[in-house]
């Protein structure tokens, strides 16, 4: 009931938990990927292998870094976002970093309320009643489709403002990432208030596998109010394509009322991070901080309800893309 909050704090081993922090400027020429996170190993070969972490991506230059600290200075609360790694210090109300290696420092406020996604005891988040499916190989929350922010960082000596700035935040924690699978976010749309998080992803399932996925499209309703789409495997929808080149990411979804929903996310360059496996953190994801994502949402008698473009969007390709593809 609170997927903000740490869950590992009864796990021993093969365990991870990471909050993904995006920072992006008014002007959108500062764009940083801030993840913490803690992992509690498997014993391998070498031994066990627990440790906390901050890892940066600069979603300008691609470069990223992972600072790595003992697990005994990662500290969480359970009930709500407040995390300390070492001198950094994430929660509801900003950030606070001094990170040595990439030389990341300073204070960002989160200057209005998260906007999350709602949780009900029968769908309790993003995963609907997944979420209550115990020894889910990974599990995922939305923290946040948007909020305000303020304050300043420096990197490598140059000040980064992000005064007028917008954020987003969500989170994973489980075992292991999905061997294979797909996911973008942007809230930086033409229409205001406008927020697009969608995710596809190979989900074992006792001995076997399928192909699951959340997407959440939140946007402002007819009365002005916050009105979220969803296209899930719990609610019933389905893919009716998805194709993926070199350039472009193809997904079209159908609702069962209807409704479907058309999205196209131009791939560029990215930077790497780290993921979790089971054993230790050291399986390299390339992310991006620099797509765009064009979609299309028609309602169920055929009107158009939103056509738009997000920009410096977040968007991942992983593992055997192909076999994802091929699954239905």
């Amino acid at each position: 009931m609170h997927p903000d909050g740490y869950h590992g704090a009864h796990a021993r081993a093969g365990f991870f938990e990471g909050w993904y922090v995006k920072l992006v400027s008014a002007d959108q020429t500062a764009r940083l990927a801030v993840i913490p996170g803690i992992f509690l190993g498997l014993d391998g070969s070498d031994g066990r292998h627990d440790e906390a972490f901050v890892q940066v991506l600069d979603g300008v230059t691609g470069r990223s870094w992972y600072e790595s600290y003992d697990a005994a200075d990662f500290h969480a609360a359970t009930n709500r976002f407040d995390v300390t790694i070492g001198p950094n210090r994430f929660s509801d109300r900003g950030l606070m970093l001094d990170l040595s290696e990439s030389g990341l420092r300073g204070q960002v406020q989160f200057s209005t309320a998260f906007d999350p996604w709602p949780v009900t005891v029968r769908s309790p988040g993003s995963m609907g009643w997944y979420g209550w499916v115990p020894m889910m190989e990974c599990y995922h929350g939305i923290v946040s489709f948007g909020h305000s922010l303020s304050g300043s960082l420096s990197l490598d000596g140059d000040a980064l403002a992000f005064d007028g700035g917008l954020g987003y935040l969500e989170k994973d924690w489980g075992q292991a990432f999905p061997s294979s699978y797909i996911w973008m976010q942007s809230n930086h749309f033409t229409h205001s208030g406008v927020c697009l998080v969608a995710s596809i992803a190979v989900i074992p399932w006792h001995r076997t596998q399928f192909r699951g996925f959340i997407v959440g499209l939140r946007m402002p309703g007819p009365d002005g109010r916050p009105t979220l789409h969803r296209f899930a495997t719990y609610t019933g929808a389905r893919t009716t394509h998805l194709a993926v080149d070199e350039e472009r990411v193809h997904w079209s979804l159908r609702a069962r009322t209807g409704a479907t929903l058309q999205i196209s996310a131009e791939r560029r360059r990215g930077g790497l991070l780290h993921a979790p496996v089971r054993t230790q953190m050291h399986r390299r994801v390339q992310e991006t901080l620099d797509a765009r994502i064009h979609l299309t949402l028609t309602g169920e008698a055929g009107q158009i309800l939103l056509e738009d473009s997000g920009e410096v969007a977040g968007l991942e390709v992983h593992g055997d893309i192909d076999g994802l593809v091929a699954m239905t």
